[in-house]
Formats: C-alpha cells, sequence, structure tokens
C-alpha cells in the first residue's frame, strides 16, 4: 500500500485510518509551501531567529541547527515547527532577496533564465532592456544599394522578432 504521493511525499488517506484529519493536514502544509513558491532567501545555513508563519527558505550549503543535513531543501516555518520538502526536476521558487528565481535540475538550484533585467542562458546574459529605435539607413556620400537592402532587412526581421522598436 502505498503512504505517501510519489513526487512531494504527502501523505495518503485510508480507508478506516485514525485521525486523518493529521495527514490531511499535513499534505496540506507541504501544499501550501509549494503552491506559487517563494522563499526569503537561498542564502541562509542557519535557521532565522523568529521565523513567521508560513516563511520559506531554501537551505543554503554547510547547513546548522535545526536545518543541518538539509542542504538544497525547502524549510518552511509552521506552528508544528520546521517542514522540510526535497526538491524535484523543475520545481521553482521566487527569491525574496534576489532579483529573479532559482530552478531545482534535479540535482542542484540554479538561476532561472528569466530575470528582470533580461535573459540569461548558461549564466550569460543575451537579451536585455530594449533601447531606442534604430532609424533605416539613409543619407551618406555614397549610396551602397546591397549594403542598404541587408541592413533594412536585419532591421526588419528585429523588429518582427520584437526585439528593436520600429
Amino acid at each position: 500500500m502505498i503512504e505517501e504521493s510519489a513526487r512531494w511525499a504527502l501523505p495518503m488517506l485510508f480507508a478506516g485510518q485514525a485521525q486523518k484529519e493529521m495527514f490531511y493536514n499535513e499534505a496540506l502544509v507541504r501544499i501550501d509551501m509549494l503552491l506559487h513558491a517563494r522563499a526569503n532567501s537561498a542564502d541562509l545555513a542557519t535557521p532565522p531567529e523568529a521565523p513567521e508563519m508560513g516563511d520559506c527558505w531554501i537551505v543554503a550549503a554547510g547547513a546548522t541547527g535545526a536545518w543541518e543535513g538539509r542542504d538544497g531543501q525547502v524549510a518552511g516555518w509552521t506552528d508544528g515547527g520546521w517542514r522540510f520538502i526535497l526538491p524535484q526536476a523543475g520545481l521553482q521558487f521566487s527569491i525574496a532577496d534576489r532579483d529573479h528565481a532559482l530552478v531545482h535540475d534535479g540535482a542542484v538550484w540554479a538561476a532561472a533564465p528569466l530575470r528582470e533585467d533580461g535573459v540569461y542562458l548558461s549564466g550569460i546574459k543575451v537579451l536585455g532592456a530594449r533601447q531606442p529605435a534604430i532609424p533605416a539607413p539613409s543619407g551618406g556620400g555614397v549610396v551602397d544599394a546591397e549594403a542598404r537592402t541587408t541592413l533594412d532587412q536585419l532591421l526588419t526581421t528585429l523588429r518582427l522578432h520584437g526585439l528593436i522598436e520600429a
């Protein structure tokens, strides 16, 4: 008989089970930690002294105290104390003290590619804020029709993709 859900280890209920409300409430606490996931920080290795109900953290490496041995896990403060969730591939948390979210790849947490200041691939910014419009080529002492056509096509394509303004 399966006692926990496969992905998030949510407790299952069974016919004739005593104190079902305890199992049900435990499942709700875990779901509450994961739904629209937001963590205060991913840089603390020591639990905060006065956490507020519902606050979550991604436990940093070298965890101590109540978080010892929980590196990389999600720690949530509940009325029953600390609850911990093992992250799964694809779990994403918005991090309050950073300008971006973290995504778990199944092994480690990594910065999400979409951030407030642009799009990142392998940690390198590849797309930033939109800049002022680039005018179509005109004027000049010598007109090179082939170069002008190429520049025009390039600008048109960038505009079609929304990368630059018209």
